[in-house]
């Protein structure tokens, strides 16, 4: 993951102790340095006195600091009780982008009974600011910086910043249309713009199968493909004419997804893809996602960037698994089969026993084909997962957050699949049905729901937390 640049305020009031100020200021620094993936910027003695945020003037330097470096985030912390005016004056040149608020504790009293810091205080003071002027925030604690629950609230920050960044402006493909029948993928494109700064950029099978067909420079990549492939899979019931129809369908796609800059991709992945070029392109889906453009099944653009905001939440370590709520199981209470033709990304794969690619199971015989070749099928290792689903209405935006836990079988299933166990899935299905939640969701493995939720919180999504 690339480094997420973060400007801190260093919030002091006068008269309050300065030399106490500067100890919080300078351990808050220690503090942030020995976290991965933080670069910190802040505004230091040679701009303003004892490198403290304190007046108007401080404040403007501060901006001016932060605007010149480019920040992702902000904090704001209180060293002593912090001049509010000061603090809120740079949070709202910043508005929207992801803030954090935090206090200092404070030690013992003085010899004279006095207080030094008052934080505790201060903090109220600048979280109501923010408030009155509806400024999205999370707040970090009243905290000691060394400690550990503060560090986990600043690393949870980082990956806030990390799907801001990431998610807004981001250019998602949309690869031909999406099938007639289904009406659970449409999407309202001007409310992405508006909303987010995202683009969808179009572009249709005929023009993709060209690309796959008559690019001269796939001849020197289709060598290389076919050798990760070999590696990664059993392609034993592949024959030649369809390798190379899934390594031009690859080639084709992060051609196209590179020269547009896309984070993600919804593909019409069955009907034309199967009946005119005559593959099923789902493992080279999961493939693509594991190389970190996020690719949604059934031109589902909502899907993707569900797919988007969880890979970005993980650090852009771990690809998520596009899934269908497939069925409960019939005889484990609260466990379901989360399930699709064969589109998880590859190292997902549990060991036993390891990926096939086979032909799809389902789809084929109903398109007049009798074998489409070209699934992923595997079970997914087992851990805890966070299942997350991206829905609008007019133009408002919706995100259902819950968790799981894979649980390992020795089932021998078509598709790529995996059966999750939940806390209580009735009431989660129920959420699904009440609230207008698709069939399509998005897996990750790892607990990422309260990343998701924040970040949710600064982009005016709405969330239910089941």
């Amino acid at each position: 993951m690339k480094n997420v640049r973060i400007g801190f305020v260093p919030a002091h009031r006068e008269p309050f102790d300065e030399d106490w100020a500067q100890q919080m200021r300078g351990r808050c620094l220690e503090a942030f340095a020995g976290i991965p993936g933080l670069e910190i910027v802040v505004p230091d003695t040679g701009l303003i006195a004892g490198g403290l945020v304190r007046n108007d003037a401080d404040a403007e330097k501060t901006i001016g600091l932060f605007r010149e470096k480019g920040i992702d985030g902000l904090m704001i912390g209180t060293m002593t009780f912090g001049d509010e005016v000061a603090a809120l004056t740079v949070a709202e040149v910043f508005r929207d982008l992801p803030i954090l608020l935090f206090g200092t504790k404070e030690d013992a009293f003085t010899i004279q009974g006095s207080r030094k810091s008052d934080s505790f205080c201060g903090t109220l003071s600048v979280s109501s600011g923010l408030y009155r002027r509806k400024i999205s925030f999370v707040f970090g604690g009243i905290v000691f910086p060394e400690e550990t629950g503060f560090i986990i609230n600043i690393t949870n920050f980082i990956s806030v910043c990390s799907v801001i960044r990431g998610f807004v402006g981001a250019k998602i493909g949309l690869v031909g249309p999406r099938p007639e029948r289904f009406e659970t993928c449409i999407f309202n494109e001007d409310a992405l713009i508006r909303k987010f700064q995202q683009r969808v950029v179009q572009t249709s099978l005929p023009d993709i199968f060209a690309r796959a067909d008559n690019s001269a420079e796939l001849k020197s990549e289709s060598s290389r493909i076919l050798k990760q492939m070999q590696k990664q899979a059993d392609l034993s019931a592949v024959d030649i004419s369809t390798k190379k129809k899934l390594i031009g369908l690859e080639y084709a796609l992060t051609q196209f997804a590179e020269e547009k800059q896309l984070s993600a991709l919804g593909i019409q992945c069955w009907t034309a893809m199967q009946s005119v070029y005559g593959i099923s392109p789902c493992y080279v889906m999961g493939r693509l996602t594991d190389r970190g453009i996020m690719t949604s099944c059934e031109v589902d653009i909502y899907g993707a960037l569900t797919m988007l905001m969880q890979y970005l939440a993980s650090g852009s370590t771990t690809p998520p698994h596009f899934i269908d709520w497939t069925i409960r199981h019939q005889e484990k209470g609260n466990v379901f089969l989360a399930w699709h033709c064969g589109n998880a990304p590859p190292s997902l794969a549990c060991n036993n026993p390891g990926i096939r690619i086979k032909y799809h199971s389902i789809l084929g015989k109903s398109l007049g084909i009798e074998r489409s070749v070209g699934t992923g099928e595997f079970q997914l290792k087992s851990g805890a997962v966070t299942m997350c689903r991206l829905i609008e209405r007019d133009g408002l935006f919706k995100m259902l957050i819950s968790k799981g836990d894979i649980i390992p079988s020795n089932q021998d299933l078509r598709g790529s699949w995996s059966w999750v166990q939940v806390p209580d899935l009735d009431k989660l299905y129920n959420t699904l049905v009440m609230e207008g939640f698709t069939h399509h969701a998005s897996l990750v493995h790892g607990d990422y729901q309260q990343v998701i939720h924040d970040a949710c919180n600064f982009l005016g999504i709405e969330t239910r937390t089941v």
